[in-house]
This record gives C-alpha cells, sequence and structure tokens, in this order.
C-alpha cells in the first residue's frame, strides 16, 4: 500500500492580499514559515519517506521545513506540480481583475493555463512517482488550484466544498489503483 499526502504550501503575502499568485515566484512570510513548522512537528508521529514539491519557493520551503522537522533526506522537486498559470490575471487581486476585465472575466482569453493541461502534467506525475516509489510514504507538497484540479481526477466522489487552506493536508492510500481518502483539507496543527 502506497499512501501520499497532498499539502498546500505555507501562507504568502499574496495570499493576504488576495492576489492571484499562478507561477509567479513568492516566497512564504513569516506566518507561513510557521505553519510549515507546526506542520512538521505535528508529521513528525507519522512514518513519512520522502518529499516532493513545486520548484515555486513558496512549495519549495514548505517541503524543505517539513523534511528537515523529519529528518527526510529524500527531497525532490518537480516542474509538474507548479501552480496553475493565471496569465494575465496573475498578481491582481478580484477587485482589480473585474476592473480591468469586468465581471464575467474568468470567461476570457487571459492566458491562463486550462484545466487539461493541468490534470494532464499532474497525472503524469502521479503516474511516474507510484511507478518509482511503490509501497512507500509521500509527502508532495503543491499549491491550492493544483491540487484541487488533481483531486478532482483521483477523487472524484470527495465533494470539495471549500478552499484548500494553507498547510493543509490531504492524505489518501493507494492500493490496487483505488485511492482511499482519509484525510481532506485538515490544519488541526494550526490550532
Amino acid at each position: 500500500m502506497t499512501r501520499i499526502a497532498l499539502i498546500r504550501h505555507g501562507s504568502t503575502a499574496w495570499n493576504k492580499e488576495g492576489r492571484m499568485q499562478g507561477s509567479t515566484d513568492i516566497p512564504l512570510d513569516d506566518e507561513g514559515i510557521l505553519q510549515a513548522q507546526k506542520l512538521g512537528l505535528r508529521l513528525s508521529d507519522e512514518q513519512w519517506d520522502l518529499v516532493y514539491s513545486s520548484h515555486l519557493s513558496r512549495a519549495r520551503q514548505t517541503g524543505e521545513i517539513i523534511a528537515a522537522q523529519l529528518g527526510i533526506t529524500d527531497f525532490f522537486q518537480d516542474e509538474r506540480l507548479r501552480e496553475v498559470s493565471g496569465g494575465k490575471t496573475e498578481g491582481t487581486s478580484e477587485e482589480e481583475r473585474i476592473l480591468k476585465w469586468g465581471p464575467d472575466w474568468r470567461q476570457l482569453e487571459l492566458g491562463m493555463e486550462t484545466e487539461a493541461a493541468v490534470c494532464d502534467r499532474g497525472l503524469a506525475f502521479i503516474d511516474d512517482l507510484l511507478e518509482a516509489h511503490a509501497r512507500k510514504h509521500i509527502l508532495i507538497v503543491s499549491h491550492g488550484s493544483f491540487i484541487r484540479h488533481l483531486l478532482r481526477k483521483l477523487a472524484p466522489t470527495l465533494t470539495i466544498t471549500e478552499h484548500l487552506k494553507n498547510t493543509s493536508v490531504t492524505r489518501f492510500t493507494i492500493k490496487d489503483n483505488l485511492w482511499d481518502c482519509e484525510l481532506y483539507n485538515c490544519t488541526k496543527h494550526l490550532v
């Protein structure tokens, strides 16, 4: 049995400002670093073998903090785990997007990455991961929109009712190609 935990990175200044981050490389803020430390402490009671993260600094920093706290030296970055590209919307707030493109801005061609493209790279990563690390316990640190798209494919019956919180954990066991969600969007380490 393989176990995978999908973790959203810690908070950033742009999260607090409500700015679209996309593939723009924004670092963790002080709260994000603290969130990652708290998550590392929480996970220290569990058995994890390796960490993969997006190459973007907010996810990479989160993964590095967790790996260091768990004593995990098998730490890998993979660009396929990057956040969904927001195209021209990156760096803007919802108010700015509405002012610039109107309330239906999501319907416009603004260079945003398609759901199909996100799922293609995400599922290719998962296939490669499961082939290379069968029966391992793997932490994957990535981004909210990317994880949400991936969850729709990996666990289509999972009800996704809220945005993934910073440093939230969504954990699966995989046996015989069946994905069983044990935990969803959990941030008990932040309480």
